[in-house]
């Protein structure tokens, strides 16, 4: 299964590139399912016809679903769910404030998570396109498996079985007192369960053969840098970036004198994309006249962004940026094949490390681990600039 996830910041027009990209994937024959795991779904709007929880037929090959994550909390959490409602009771809250507060934060976005690989599993479509979370929200998704591992491994498997052996003897003294039951076997073996799910689909999302995050921007300057922050942030998890979209480009056609500041901004803001971005592919597309609602409108979008393409190819197969941590010490590495170390310069400003070639300069946001350190050598390895970073020297 090819696995596409379109991200940008919040407005960009990521939901029209997936809505698009799927249309264009189900011409070519391919059994293609746009998946809206955002919370503030758009995805029904875009193609202008009632979507749910389970796929709805769009065209023929095409598919559209909107992540319901009150039906995943049930089908998967349904158990834990009811035993906090039954704890937070126990505690003095009325039932709905109960159920309420048992819903805990950021469960939807793990539910589009379980729900992506659940639809990896069964196979049922050629391509998955995600229309996902904003930027922000759908990074701290990538971390998961990473920040849960230990815990989960260590920590919460050991205890998982000294709780099932107490249990028996424990809870006849328990409840009376505390007025709810001890968790059962199957409260405890839910969380480990969403843990493997996800740990085994961050194989998935790391095989850039399989899995591509296409950044959807606009020529803006707040817009620019987070997705240079996302596209960092991406590569600190190792998900590769196959494409990135400029997104609602002010036409040559457009000669009303309102927009000729608007114009001559974002040609230096294109100008920045293509520079930052370098060696990824830019797809630049125009600011349309109509909403881009509904099948006809999404059909000249899909034919601006691919014409005679195949959305599902991999578009660019490198690893652009890739984070590295070694012996406690960090090192970033910029892919720039032909490109001699003589002719780098490198220079830091807050979070943000400008890389000059020539004339060219190039703005990379670095990540949280990166930006409290300085630049402390560089040296290039087959095509690879390689930075290592260290703690600032104290005066």
């Amino acid at each position: 299964m090819r696995l596409i996830l379109m991200t940008g910041k919040g407005g960009v027009g990521k939901t029209s590139v997936a809505a698009a990209t799927g249309l264009r994937c189900a011409e070519l024959g391919y059994k293609t399912l746009v998946l809206s795991t955002d919370p503030a779904h758009s995805l029904a709007d875009s193609f202008d016809m009632e979507l749910g929880h389970d796929p709805r037929l769009v065209r023929p090959n095409l598919w559209g679903a909107e992540l319901d994550a009150l039906i995943e909390l049930e089908s998967n959490w349904g158990a834990v769910k009811r035993y906090i409602t039954e704890v937070l009771q126990a505690r003095g809250l009325d039932g709905i404030e109960a159920e309420e507060l048992a819903i805990l934060p950021g469960m939807d976005e793990i539910f589009g998570l379980v729900r992506m690989k659940r639809h990896y599993d069964e196979g049922t479509y050629d391509v998955l396109i995600i229309d996902s979370a904003p930027t922000g929200t759908a990074l701290r998704l990538l971390s998961l498996p990473e920040v849960g591992g230990w815990y989960m491994r260590k920590f919460y498997k050991p205890f998982q079985g000294i709780s099932a052996a107490l249990r028996p003897l424990v809870e006849p003294i328990f409840k009376p007192i505390a007025g709810f039951s001890l968790p059962t076997n199957e409260v405890m073996d839910a969380p480990y369960e969403f843990y493997e799910q996800i740990e085994a689909l961050e194989k998935v999302l790391t095989d850039n053969t399989q899995t591509s995050v296409r950044l959807v921007t606009n020529p803006e300057k707040m817009v620019i840098k987070e997705s240079l922050r996302a596209h960092a942030y991406l590569s600190l998890y190792n998900v590769a970036t196959d494409l990135v979209i400029a997104n609602r480009i002010i036409p040559d056609s457009v000669t009303d004198p309102f927009f000729k500041r608007w114009k001559e901004n974002q040609e230096q803001y294109k100008q920045e994309i293509h520079e930052n971005f370098r060696p990824l592919p830019v797809k630049e597309v125009p600011l349309y006249s109509e909403e881009m609602c509904g099948l006809e409108a999404l059909d000249r979008l899909k034919e601006t962004l691919y014409a005679d393409e195949d959305p599902a190819q991999v578009y660019y197969k490198e690893n652009t940026v890739r984070m590295v941590q070694e012996n406690n010490q960090y090192s970033l590495e910029l892919y720039l094949p032909g490109i001699a170390k003589d002719q780098i310069q490198l220079s830091k400003t807050g979070d943000e490390l400008n890389v000059r070639i020539g004339n060219h300069r190039r703005n990379l946001v670095l990540p949280q681990a990166l930006a409290a350190l300085q630049p402390a050598g560089a040296k290039m390895d087959d095509d690879y600039l390689k930075i290592r970073f260290a703690q600032p020297t104290k005066v």
